[in-house]
């Protein structure tokens, strides 16, 4: 223990980095928890679509909307979002609700904009649409 102690001692910086980041970790989980926001793999995603009614949010812009998007997946880039511009969305606030972006980061923040908004079950695609394609799952494109 003396010498954990004195290895403390002499390696300040490198202590207070494990620290810092041992903090964020844990502050990352519990707020990960605590989010009324949840991940969803792509397979619990199908899941509620096909159990539950949800619907599919596709937060992209509507040119890469129309490369490649889930089956039918209403597309409500994230612009309109942050401007509460929900339009038919609007009918299905308690419906659960699956967001999905290109690689699932940008899907949070739109997310809670929604829960913030008064959406009661939303969820967001872990990976997106990257994770989505890259295990061979349907996508249809418009013209």
């Amino acid at each position: 223990m003396a010498q954990f102690i004195e290895f403390l001692g002499n390696h300040v910086y490198m202590t207070a980095a494990w620290a810092i980041l041992f903090v964020l970790l844990v502050s990352s989980y519990v707020s990960g928890a605590m989010s009324k926001v949840k991940t969803v793999n792509s397979h619990e995603m199908t899941m509620l679509v096909n159990r539950q009614n949800a619907v599919v949010l596709d937060i992209r812009k509507t040119a890469e909307f129309n490369k490649g998007h889930i089956t039918d997946a209403v597309n409500l880039p994230m612009e309109k979002i942050t401007k509460e511009q929900f339009g038919s969305l609007e009918k299905n606030k308690s419906n659960p609700i699956v967001v999905v972006c290109n690689a699932g980061i940008s899907a949070k923040t739109a997310a809670n904009a929604l829960v913030k908004s008064g959406f009661e079950q939303v969820t967001v695609l872990q990976g997106g649409m990257q994770t989505w394609t890259s295990a061979n799952l349907p996508v249809i494109k418009s013209k």
